[in-house]
């Protein structure tokens, strides 16, 4: 199960994702990333409550990064360590900007 929280302001569109990021779930996280995308200079992705992601999810996030370098920037905060070590293990912290959880 997930949960998605969208906060626009101005410009920037901040994402947050709570629970699993799966195949089941991933169309959930691609619709509010391109529903919400237009106009937008700066995705930000809250992931403080995100406890797993498949490679579906990681598919969303390339996705956003791809469509984001045309327009703005993205960054992805509050990653814990078991989703960070899937970042580095895919090689998506030399893609992305995450910022862990200190």
């Amino acid at each position: 199960m997930m949960d998605i929280t969208t906060k626009k302001e101005n410009d920037v569109l901040t994402i947050s994702v709570s629970g699993r990021l799966d195949t089941a779930t991933a169309p959930m996280l691609e619709k509010a990333v391109t529903e919400g995308i237009d106009g937008i200079r700066a995705l930000i992705f809250d992931l403080a409550e995100m406890s797993y992601t498949s490679s579906a999810g990681l598919r969303i996030f390339l996705k956003a990064q791809k469509l984001m370098a045309r327009q703005g920037e993205m960054k992805l905060f509050h990653v814990a360590a078991p989703i960070m070590e899937i970042f580095e293990m895919t090689g998506f912290t030399d893609i992305l900007t995450i910022e862990a959880n200190a």
